[in-house]
């Protein structure tokens, strides 16, 4: 299979060097000073746990015309840098399948009627990075550290394609490819803890994760805007959690959240995907938000947390005081030492 990864950010070449590596027939598309960095010093991938840095030489490629023949486009790139690209993407015929491996909480509507509801595939990449320089600095993706991409059709069917698509992603080292019949729903929910919870969170703390793991007022409205976006999907517009584990981060007792939130917000994984992901991508958490705020608005759910978190994504606004503690716990909720293990081990799992 003839593959494309347009977008050479972090999780792009990360993936297009996996693939590389794999044996897979791939290219890495690049532009600009990313393109002369990829040409001067190859895909250069430090583990941010060990250190280790290793060189992966990939094809590159500095274009995408209505000619090229590619028999799979993985489209890696911010959600509204993909907007960008629509159009020439649409004026390729040959393509049969792109995979959008992005945060998309609108839905597959505007890339369906770009690009055809045969055409589109819908996923999530993992792990977070970040881009210093010409060297991506990723938390550790091998076979001791595996990742589980998740992927699906727009309509939720599993087709021949499906597997084809899955297959390729499982043969990168460290990854394994899970195959969804709810994608959309699982974008919408991942979207509520990263973009909505999460993201605004480490920006009001100034991109500043051990200033945020000692202010428990991000902390507690952190998990509030989450709450209030789960909430919203599941009560107003009946979409069922996804993954179904979810459900328990929509009872979690907030004194827990609080403790475990601070062990992972010292951890160098978090500094390097959520932190990372949070400096560079402001724009993408403010246009997701959008998108994730307009059904939840639409469906006439209150959200008072996530208002008050999300003017913080802009770099012009104050940062929260360091170390706040003025909003009062609250310790309802605690539904059992059961419930709560079974909790912890989830968020460990995906909040990452």
């Amino acid at each position: 299979m003839r593959v494309l990864v347009f977008g050479a950010g972090p999780l792009g070449s990360l993936m297009a060097a996996r693939l590389h590596e794999a044996g897979q027939d791939v290219s890495l598309l690049a532009r600009g000073q990313r393109l002369d960095d990829l040409k001067n010093h190859g895909v250069v991938l430090q583990d941010e746990e060990s250190g280790r840095q290793e060189v992966v030489h990939v094809h590159l490629t500095e274009a995408f015309g209505p000619e090229d023949a590619y028999d799979l486009v993985l489209v890696v790139m911010r959600k509204n840098q993909a907007q960008e690209i629509l159009p020439a993407l649409a004026d390729n015929p040959h393509v049969p399948t792109y995979l959008f491996l992005m945060n998309n909480a609108e839905g597959p509507d505007r890339l369906v009627d770009a690009l055809g509801a045969e055409r589109v595939m819908l996923g999530f990449p993992l792990p977070g990075g970040s881009r210093q320089g010409h060297v991506i600095h990723h938390v550790p993706v091998d076979e001791d550290h595996p990742y589980t991409v998740p992927i699906g059709e727009v309509d939720g069917t599993v087709r021949e394609r499906t597997r084809a698509v899955a297959d390729v992603l499982a043969s990168m080292r460290g990854y394994e490819v899970q195959i969804r019949d709810d994608m959309d729903a699982w974008l919408k929910y991942h979207a509520c803890v990263t973009i909505l919870a999460i993201g605004p969170a480490v920006c009001a703390a100034g991109i500043d994760m051990e200033r945020l793991a000692r202010t428990r007022d991000l902390q507690l409205l952190s998990l509030r805007a989450m709450k209030e976006a789960f909430r919203g999907l599941r009560k107003d517009l009946g979409i069922r959690p996804a993954p179904r584990s979810f459900r328990l981060l929509e009872l979690l007792p907030e004194p827990v959240w609080v403790w475990l939130l601070r062990s992972r917000l010292r951890t160098g994984e978090a500094r390097s995907s959520i932190e990372g992901h949070s400096a560079a991508a402001r724009d993408e958490i403010e246009h997701v938000a959008a998108e994730l705020l307009a059904h939840l608005h639409a469906a006439g759910r209150p959200t008072p947390a996530i208002d008050q978190l999300l003017p913080y994504v802009d770099p012009a606004f104050p940062t929260w005081p360091d170390g706040a503690r003025d909003l009062p716990i609250r310790w309802g909720g605690v539904v059992g030492p059961l419930l709560v293990a079974v909790a912890l081990a989830v968020v460990a799992r995906r909040v990452r």
